[in-house]
Order: structure tokens, then sequence, then C-alpha cells
């Protein structure tokens, strides 16, 4: 997924800093500190080009050492002054990037978890990863610590144009003159670095994303020996990466330099102009030092706002990727209204929440990913409370899209879903989808152990309600077996369990969540044959009087629904129960006697081979 390629030729947005910086607001105590220390720093070392004059014309010149210890107490008073300051301000940026990083992966985290299915459609893994760790790492880094810079710079900048300006004119408009020079080649090379730093990052993305497909989908690629295609692709990423940062560190290389040239040539100028007057009387050697130094100190961050500048415009495209998740508005949000009475995902107003028998209405319900591909056109149906429903069918014909608008991972595009006689958007989402038991073909489970695992369903449940979901599942047989039993760990994503065991346990979780509705999304196809009837089953009871949405695989799972309904092309092609199906011989008739031969023919094999 190339989505951060929009990103490129955008003009910086105000918008997007005042998004980081607000983060800011509540640690204004460190972001005051840092920036005062280093405007007091600024003061000090503009302080500290007066003591080099007063050196060089009350003593060295007249070589007297009257008043030379006066002098050694400012010095060495400013200079503790200065070290104080130092530990002070560093300490106070070192905490604000510290706060500053844990407060926008937070806010970040909390963002996504209310995103709408749809969005992470769209946004791959391995770029939502980029984003919350290595952007947010450099934004933070970059605000804590150019705070300190900005500080001391603005301040030793204008400390120093008033010194020159009240010590000596002439010098003073000299010095000035290459100001407005190194900001206009400043502004001239902005776009150039902005240009290839947006577009570095874009390619640290894709290449984050690599990993992390590469490390998930190891096991299909050496099945598909993709190795090398793999490889090759990669290394593309990689030389693209590699060219982006040379040239941007090229330009870079460029602009530092010459801004440096511009400010070298006003200090000769200084330096000419400076010592002729110095020889005809009219300045002090002191003040010509004073100048020289104060120059130097003015001009210092004048290279530092360059490269400040310059990170500014490395930070810039990190800075709109943090901010695009940060501003990201989900495709399916509660209306404020809903809000305000059923709560949000955070803080729930469950004394509100009605609760749900289980009719469901779609009333010509329309749908489409994309604009011009309808998946459902004008799909009507009702299903009463505790009506068991089989949606079979082609791959691709609907089935899905069915189940994820009732769960409302999706909305409508046109027509209503109404829940016991409700348009299901005049609650919120969490009072549907906390009623809701979705089992998935591909379950997911989190780290931590089986009994954490299955408690998910209902985080109140007892260890016994925990093991008697399982048993009911027959899950507790290999869980039993296992060295830890329960407190097993699941491992990363169920890493350190089979597909069939993860299904099991994701089965004993929605069963403990005990939902008003039920969806089980192709839910028996990784399991053996007597799990699945163990399953079938213990599903007979659970189901009973809830009502539940079947898309199966295998159609001798669904010989006992009320009603199966066979789609295709997002339609309704016939409906009725297996017996009734049965009889009509239309397509379900054919799709059953096809993957009934199908599946002896399997059996015949397997009886041969000897397995």
């Amino acid at each position: 997924m190339n989505e951060d390629k929009s990103y490129e030729g955008q003009k910086i947005n105000p918008q997007t800093w005042k998004t980081i910086l607000s983060f800011a607001a509540s640690r204004k105590k460190y972001f005051l500190v840092i920036l005062g220390g280093g405007m007091v720093a600024g003061i000090i070392d503009t302080a500290m080009s007066f003591m080099s004059r007063w050196a060089i014309d009350g003593f060295m010149t007249p070589g007297t050492t009257e008043h030379l210890g006066l002098f050694a107490f400012a010095a060495v008073g400013l200079q503790l002054l200065m070290a104080v300051l130092t530990l002070i301000y560093c300490r106070a940026a070192g905490h604000l990037e510290a706060h500053l990083s844990s407060d926008v992966r937070q806010a970040a985290y909390t963002r996504l978890q209310t995103m709408s299915y749809s969005y992470f459609d769209k946004t791959s893994t391995g770029h939502l990863i980029s984003r919350l760790t290595n952007d947010v790492s450099r934004i933070t880094e970059m605000v804590s610590w150019t705070c300190i810079d900005l500080g001391w710079g603005i301040m030793a900048v204008i400390a120093s144009l008033l010194a020159m300006f009240l010590v000596n004119l002439k010098l003073a408009l000299i010095t000035v003159t290459a100001v407005p020079v190194v900001a206009l080649i400043s502004v001239w090379f902005q776009k150039k670095i902005l240009h290839y730093q947006r577009k570095t990052r874009r390619l640290n993305s894709m290449i984050t994303s690599s990993f992390n497909e590469g490390i998930m989908g190891a096991q299909t690629s050496k099945t598909l020996n993709r190795e090398a295609l793999n490889n090759e692709e990669f290394n593309t990423e990689t030389r693209d990466m590699f060219r982006a940062s040379m040239r941007s560190a090229t330009i870079s290389a460029i602009y530092m330099p010459l801004a440096s040239l511009v400010i070298s040539l006003a200090t000769g100028f200084i330096l000419i102009a400076g010592g002729h007057d110095v020889q005809h009387g009219i300045l002090t050697i002191g003040t010509l030092n004073f100048f020289i130094n104060i120059g130097n100190m003015m001009f210092e961050p004048i290279r530092n706002f360059a490269g400040i500048f310059s990170e500014f415009q490395s930070c810039q495209a990190a800075a709109e990727r943090v901010a695009d998740v940060l501003l990201s508005q989900g495709e399916i949000e509660d209306a404020p209204e809903v809000t305000e009475k059923y709560g949000d995902f955070f803080q729930p107003k469950k004394e509100n929440w009605e609760p749900i028998r289980g009719d469901v209405d779609f009333d010509h319900v329309s749908f489409w990913y994309l604009k011009g591909e309808p998946v459902l056109t004008d799909f009507n149906l009702h299903v009463k409370a505790g009506e068991n429903i089989a949606l079979v069918g082609e791959t691709g014909g609907g089935k899905s899209t069915i189940v994820n608008l009732l769960c409302r991972f999706y909305e409508p595009r046109e027509g209503t879903i109404s829940i016991d006689g409700r348009d299901y958007r005049e609650r919120s989402q969490l009072w549907l989808q906390s009623s809701l038991g979705y089992v998935l073909q591909t379950p997911h489970l989190f780290s931590g152990t089986i009994l954490e695992n299955i408690r998910y369903g209902r985080l109140e449940a007892t260890d016994e309600e925990v093991r008697e979901a399982a048993r009911l599942v027959g899950a507790d047989e290999f869980i039993e077996k296992l060295e830890k039993g329960y407190e097993t760990d699941a491992g990363e994503g169920g890493s350190n369990l089979s597909t069939g065991q993860k299904q099991l346990i994701s089965f004993a979780r929605a069963i403990l969540a005990d939902p008003a509705i039920f969806v089980l999304d192709e839910a028996t196809s990784s399991i053996d044959t007597v799990s699945e009837q163990r399953i079938q089953k213990a599903s007979e009871q659970l189901l009973r009087g809830r009502t539940s949405f079947i898309i199966a695989h295998r159609l001798s799972t669904v010989r006992n629904a009320d009603r199966i309904l066979v789609i295709d092309g997002g339609r309704i092609l016939e409906e009725g129960s297996h017996r009734e199906l049965m009889k009509k011989k239309g397509r379900y008739y054919e799709l059953y006697e096809n993957q009934f031969r199908r599946e002896r023919m399997k059996e015949s094999l397997q009886a041969l081979s000897g397995d």
C-alpha cells in the first residue's frame, strides 16, 4: 500500500504542527523551563562577550589588574549560572521528550481503537507501526531538544543585535547584511529538502511494511518459493530509499556550507572595517574583539537555525504521517446524540442500553466497497429473534459483507439495517458489538494465557465459567494435556497453538460472552471432523433461542439451520430449509451434491493411500 505518496508535493501545513504541539500544552512547565532556560543562556553568552571586551580594554591594553577580583567573580558566577541552567533545561527536555512520546502514542492508539474496520483495510500494519514508533520518536526528540536551540538562539540573536547597535552602528550594519542572504538561501532549499525527506520517510515505511509481511508470511513464502522474489522486491525498496536519502543528504550538505560561507564573508568584512578603525584610533581592540565574538555568537544560532530548518523539513513528513493517524475520521461514527445517551467505546452508559432480543431487518440495503462495483443491491432480509440463518454460495457472492454490515463494521450505502425494529445507527456501536459473538475463519488470539484469552469474552467471568465454556466446545481436552494447562502462553497471535486449537478457544470465548446474536464465519473450516461434530452438538444447544448467522463452506454443517440462504451476486437466489431446498433441486442442490461427491472421493482416495 502506498498511501504515503499523497504527502509528496504538499506544502507545509501549520495544522500538522498545531496537532503535534497541542500535546505540549499539558506539559507546558517543561516547555517553559526549556525555552526560558535557553533564553537566559543567550543573555549570558552576550554578557560573556562584554566580559571579553572588559578583559582586553580594562586589563590587557592598559596593563593593570585593578578590579580584577570583581571581574573574576563575575566571570565565574556567569559560568556557574550557565552550568546550572544547562542541567535544568537538559533535564526538562528529557522529561518533555518522554512525556510527549507517551502522550502521542497513547492518543494514536486510542484513536485506532475507535477507527472503523475499513480504515485497516486501507492502511497496512507496517505503515502504522512505522508511524507510531519511528515517526513519533523522531518528532518528539526534535520538538523537545530543538526548544533549547530555539530559546537560546532567539535570545542570543536579539541580545547580540541590541548590543551591537549600542556599541557601534557601522559594524552592526555590516553584520546584519548576512541575515537576509541566509534567509533567501534557506527558502530556496526548502522545497527540495522537504520533497526528498518525505520520499525517504515513505520508503522507510514501505520497508517496515515489507519486514512485517516477510515475518508474518514466512511460511507462505517458503511454500510458494518466493524467497528470491521477496529479496528482489526488498532490494528495490532499499535502493530507492538509499537514492532518496543520498539526494537529501547532498542537498543538505550544499545548504549548510553555503550558509556558513555567507556568514564567514560577513565576519571578514567586520575584520576589515574594524581593523581600519582600530588603526586610526576610532575603535578599541576590545571593541573589535567584542564584535568578532558577538558576531560569531549571533551567527552560530543562525547556523543552528539552518540546521533546525533542515531537521524541521526532515520531520515534516513524519509529523504529517502521525497527524494523519491522530486526525483520521472513521467512516463509521456515532452521532453526537447517540453518544450523549449511550456513551462511547471508553465511557459506555450501559444503564441506558436496551436489551437485544435479536430481530434483524435488512431493508433495501445496497453496499459497495468501490464506487461502481456493487456487492449488495437492494438487499432485503427479515430475521426473527432466535432464528438460525445459514449463508451459503460461491466465494465473492456477498456472504461476509452481509455479516460485516450486521456487525456494523461497515454501514449501508443505501437502505437501513434495524435491530429490534430500530435503525442500528440510532444506538452506539458498542451497544451492538457487546451483544455479538463472532467466530472467524482465522481467529486472532492475544498475547497471554489460554485462560486470559477465553476470559476476554467476559472479563468478569470466574475461572470455572471459563473452563465450562471450554468444555462445551471440547477445547478442554487439548488444553488439559498442555504442560501448564489453562496457564499456557498462547503466544503472539496464538503462535503456540494450531489453527484448529485457536478456533476452539475463539469459539469458547464467544460462548462465554453469552451474546444475543452469533456470527460464525466458516468457524469450523480448520477443525477436524471429531471437533467439528462436538462443536455442532454444543452449537445446537447454545444457538437455541439466539439469532445466529452462519457462513458455511461445509454444507453438511448447516442442514439443521432454520433457513438457508443461497447468496449469489449480492442477492438471495434461494431460501428455505435444507429439506425444502433439496426438493427444489436448484442451486443449493447442485452445491450440496457437488460437495458431497468431492468429500466421498476424498475419503476414497485417503482409504486407498492408507491414511
